[in-house]
């Protein structure tokens, strides 16, 4: 009796696995694109004019924002304020 019950668990798993192989994951959804060819052409020009668009194994481009602070402005914040309670090293 107990070996019945053990095919018949293979059996209702092999079953259950292959239906669920053949349904696919995730479900298959039609692309429909917004843009024409004549605009993603455009955008592609725009972007490798700005640096944006690299080519082979190079990463994508990150310009770093700019300051509106000078370098002396800003060696001048890194400096300690002249007051004893800042901490001041070891």
């Amino acid at each position: 009796m107990n070996t019945k019950q053990i095919t018949a668990a293979i059996v209702l798993f092999a079953a259950v696995g292959a239906a669920m192989a053949e349904s696919p994951f995730p479900p298959e959804t039609k692309f429909v694109s917004t843009k024409t060819r004549a605009e993603v052409v455009s955008e592609l020009q725009q972007a490798q004019a700005q640096g944006l668009i690299t080519n082979g194994n190079n990463y994508p481009i990150v310009i770093q924002a700019r300051s509106p602070l000078t370098r002396s402005e800003v060696v001048s914040q890194s400096k300690p304020a002249g007051d004893s309670s800042t901490y001041a090293g070891a």
